[in-house]
């Protein structure tokens, strides 16, 4: 499919429409970019599109703000161009990506290579993250609050130059950070303690094994530091890829508005749990590890609460080949952006979530926890970022039909019982439920911070 109309009109009759906390049979227009109206009912003007959508759902586009698209310099992994077609497959209409690339992110210069990159090849909206180094922090002091989304910090078990562990440059970053603060939690001295264990038995893990090393102490030491590096200099601090019961306790319930410190979980934490490594392996291998089914439990329990305000994907790419490799060679991550939101409607299917709590931990609470600018709702003269949903036409997922550039995904096999019959990103139709559009509509984020 492609699109050649730049000032389009569509009507989208009879939708229901998940939005705030309610859902409402009625029409919406798009005009141009944006939502142009939304009623009960609509009349069809002359040469508008209609799309009949009695049944379905309308939904605004997931904002995903923790995503590894792998460019530049890990390019056999994906790309942006690949993985956001996959994303707006999958309902993502928006991303934030992170800096573990080649060269890291750690420079505004870098940073604004990958801006460059995503304006002629990313069909979804996009941000990019720059990474913390112990010595980058005049380069994290000169970040823009109306362009950039956050720094990112890894505090702990991470590659290269991005592990800070240092106190002296946390510390500065906490206090001095003009953007969001967002934290990758495992303690790296807790996970080397717990893989000399191994060395003590003399046997090699298994992957088995993963929570066991990236246990509940490793995350719980970090994100406690973190946390309270935050209240001690009132920095803005967003926790990611929440895994266990124990973190909760760190995070205060309720809604997410007026909240100096926020927490999130990902789709594969609310799907996967150990039991599942013996059929999966290292395909669901990733950091921080997928933990007991007591703690995805908690975590399911944690999004009702508020204690988690966000869904994301940590969406991470790498080849069939190198999943293959032996347990502690295999590379942690799993491509997840073309079936995260199916998997979340599932749990709506089953009763675990609402419709109305996956739109608001998937649109509402980014675009509001990040300040982005008229997104992330079903409001008149908001972006026109949307989501067309059949509830009950079935999505078979197999790694042959995937449409990332690794060419495999961890739900091989799954049926979901909902489809993705259209995407709109910027009011253009991206997605028409079979094809793509190769006329890129998207714009870089901008963040009312």
């Amino acid at each position: 499919m492609k699109s050649t109309l730049i000032n389009n009109t569509t009507l989208i009759k009879k939708a229901t429409l998940i939005n705030e906390g309610s859902e409402i049979v009625a029409d919406l227009r798009i005009r141009d970019q944006r939502i142009d109206q939304i009623a009960a009912e609509i009349p069809a003007q002359a040469n508008e599109q209609v799309i009949e959508a009695e049944g379905r759902w309308l939904l605004p586009g997931m904002i995903d703000d923790q995503v590894h698209f792998r460019e530049p310099g890990l390019t056999h992994k994906g790309t942006i161009a690949s993985e956001s077609r996959a994303a707006v497959a999958g309902g993502i209409t928006s991303f934030m990506e992170m800096p573990n690339v080649n060269p890291a992110t750690t420079t505004l210069d870098a940073l604004d290579q990958k801006y460059q990159i995503a304006q002629r090849h990313s069909l979804a909206n996009y941000a990019f993250y720059l990474g913390a180094t112990p010595d980058n922090l005049d380069q994290i002091q000169r970040l823009d609050p109306s362009r950039h989304c956050g720094v990112k910090v890894f505090m702990g078990a991470s590659t290269g130059n991005l592990l800070v562990e240092d106190p002296v440059a946390l510390d500065g970053i906490f206090q001095h950070s003009p953007v969001l603060i967002v934290t990758h939690c495992e303690s790296g001295p807790v996970i080397q303690h717990n893989l000399e264990r191994y060395r003590n038995q003399d046997r090699m893990p298994t992957i088995s094994d993963h929570p066991i090393i990236r246990s509940a102490e490793a995350c719980y030491a970090s994100s406690s530091y973190a946390v309270e590096l935050a209240r001690r200099f009132g920095s803005q601090l967003h926790v990611l890829h929440i895994t266990t019961e124990k973190e909760l306790s760190l995070f205060e319930p309720g809604p997410i508005i007026g909240k100096q410190i926020t927490a999130e979980a990902c789709v594969h934490h609310l799907w996967f749990c150990d039991q599942d490594y013996a059929r999966k392996g290292n395909l669901i291998k990733c950091n921080p590890a997928i933990k007991s089914s007591t703690d995805r439990d908690a975590l399911i329990q944690a999004l009702h609460s508020g204690q988690i305000d966000i869904i994301a994907t940590d969406h991470a790419p790498h080849t069939w080949e190198e999943k293959q490799q032996s347990f502690m060679q295999a590379p942690a991550g799993l491509p997840l952006v073309e079936q995260a939101l199916l998997s979340l409607l599932d749990h709506v299917h089953h009763q675990r979530l609402s419709l109305t709590q996956v739109v608001e931990k998937t649109a509402h609470n980014p675009a509001l926890r990040y300040g982005i600018v008229e997104r992330g709702f079903l409001r008149e003269g908001y972006f026109a970022d949307l989501v067309l949903v059949d509830p009950e036409g079935g999505t078979e997922t197999r790694h042959g039909t995937s449409r990332y550039h690794c060419g495999w995904s961890p739900f091989d096999g799954q049926r979901f019982q909902s489809r993705i019959l259209s995407t709109w990103v910027n009011g253009i139709q991206a997605f028409d439920g079979q094809q793509l559009c190769t006329d890129a509509s998207a714009s870089a984020l901008q963040f009312s911070h």
